[in-house]
């Protein structure tokens, strides 16, 4: 995890409402070392000299989409994002997982609840790195958080590496969308909308991983009508690093 010289956690925060960055940025400047920015070229910019292990986003900048700050930002690095969002349709909230956001949240929002949100996507970032892990032509390097098919790197958001891990490590075991949400996003689920969104992310897995070779093994199996399970094919799967 990104952390700054006395121990804290690196938080960037890009809102254009002059009062809500305020109170954010006090709020979490607390605990957190945090920057702000007030539009997406700006954020860049702190982004690329600051690092941050977590980036909480506006959905609505002056200069450019949070759907597309997004999607920049987590191509640079493994960078966790937790979108601010004023939109609350169903669509609305696919569209925004779908960009690659680790978490979201609806204005207006209380500092609580901020607090707590904060605190779970960090605890994510700050899990005990396990074994790496190597099932045939598909390795998975946590230490890294890299992932390779047939050599070939795969370019993953922070959510797709942490929806993989989840399966690849309970390999054989069919998870729920239920539990994969409660999991992996740290929510708990009530079988709503927030379910369609781990069907999204599992396709974009497998579209990246169909685009290396589209014959290699289809690791992760739909479970009709309750989630997905992690079934590599090859037989000589095996863990790794110990």
């Amino acid at each position: 995890m990104t952390i700054s010289a006395d121990g804290k956690a690196k938080i960037l925060v890009v809102e254009d409402d002059d009062s809500i960055r305020t109170l954010i940025y006090r709020f979490l400047n607390q605990t957190y070392q945090v920057q702000f920015a007030a539009d997406g070229q700006t954020a860049l910019e702190i982004f690329e000299e600051f690092n941050p292990v977590l980036v909480i986003l506006d959905w609505n900048l002056p200069d450019i989409s949070g759907y597309k700050l997004c999607q920049e930002m987590q191509k640079r690095t493994n960078v966790l994002v937790a979108i601010l969002s004023s939109r609350t349709a169903q669509e609305d909230r696919i569209k925004i997982m779908k960009a690659g956001a680790d978490d979201f949240m609806c204005k207006p929002f209380c500092l609580e609840e901020l607090a707590v949100r904060v605190e779970v996507l960090l605890r994510r970032a700050r899990s005990v790195t396990p074994p790496n892990l190597v099932f045939g032509q598909l390795a998975i390097d946590l230490l890294s958080r890299e992932v390779r098919l047939k050599e070939q790197l795969l370019t993953l958001t922070a959510l797709e590496f942490e929806i993989l891990c989840f399966l690849a490590t309970h390999s054989g075991k069919a998870c729920s969308r239920q539990q994969l949400i409660e999991k992996v996003w740290g929510w708990k689920s009530n079988y709503g909308a927030e379910e369609r969104v781990v069907d999204v992310h599992i396709g974009q897995i497998r579209r990246k991983m169909a685009k290396v070779d589209a014959a290699v093994p289809n690791f992760i199996q739909t479970v009709r009508g309750y989630g997905y399970t992690f079934a590599p094919i090859a037989r000589r799967d095996r863990v790794v690093g110990n």
